[in-house]
């Protein structure tokens, strides 16, 4: 018997996000499916992390929450599962984890990359993949406001209303601004996200690309907790779950 600690690449175009729910298609869903024609049993998982509706991933995790004892190798496991799954799912690992872990328990650092593409027309090829902002940003002021967010603050005017969590508190150990082309890519790493908080510090750091908000009030802007003062909530599509490593 053993504990499987799925690696989940996907498209999330086509579905109501990573979690479970009642009345729409979610990859949650789609791959406890999956699993099921595999094991010839019901199957449940627990993800690293939630997505929303349109968001992607390319490391979200999902524990196999039963232990299961099966005679494919761990390692070959991805190929038999891709197997059962539509094209815009993928297993890209599995590991064996102790049968005390847990995914939302365990610490962790947890990436995800915003993506805009800033210039006069947006090609269609990147449409359901990147934010558009026809109107010239000034990426350098972006790449000066980045830098405050890094460290421990209390993110509460970031998070949409109504999240319920016990601490609004946490860790971002990095915030990348890089452009290539006409591509922008925030990129950010920390110990945990509030709900849509990666989304609405990129569409700050777009206001101060705009011109709107001045790089130098961002300390401020989070100090005061306002939600009105930061930047609007960016649309899902343009993130990416990029990757959730564990600390063992």
């Amino acid at each position: 018997m053993r504990r499987t600690l799925l690696t989940v690449s996907y498209d999330g175009t086509n579905y109501a996000g990573w979690q479970r729910q009642q009345n729409a298609v979610s990859v949650q869903q789609v791959l406890e499916e999956a699993l099921g024609k595999l094991l010839n049993r019901e199957v449940s998982t627990i993800g690293g992390g939630r997505t929303d509706a349109g968001v992607h991933a390319l490391g979200q995790k999902a524990l196999i929450r039963e232990p299961i004892d099966i005679f494919i190798p761990t390692e070959k496991l991805p190929a038999a599962v891709n197997a059962y799954l539509p094209q815009d799912i993928r297993v890209l690992g599995a590991e064996t984890v102790t049968p005390d872990f847990h995914p939302l328990r365990r610490p962790a650092r947890k990436t995800y990359i915003y993506k805009i593409f800033n210039a006069p027309v947006m090609p269609p090829v990147y449409r359901l993949y990147a934010a558009f902002e026809r109107r010239g940003l000034d990426v350098l002021a972006m790449m000066k406001a980045a830098v405050f967010f890094v460290g421990t603050h209390d993110f509460r005017g970031f998070s949409s209303t109504g999240t319920e969590v016990q601490t609004t508190v946490r860790d971002i150990y990095a915030l990348d601004v890089v452009k290539t082309k006409d591509m922008i890519s925030i990129t950010a790493s920390g110990n945990g996200f509030l709900y849509n908080m990666v989304r609405i510090i990129a569409g700050t750091l777009l206001y101060v690309g705009l011109g709107k908000i001045n790089a130098d009030d961002i300390p401020e802007i989070i100090k005061s907790g306002d939600r009105n003062r930061a930047g609007k909530t960016m649309p899902a599509h343009g993130l990416i779950l990029h990757e959730i490593e564990y600390i063992f």
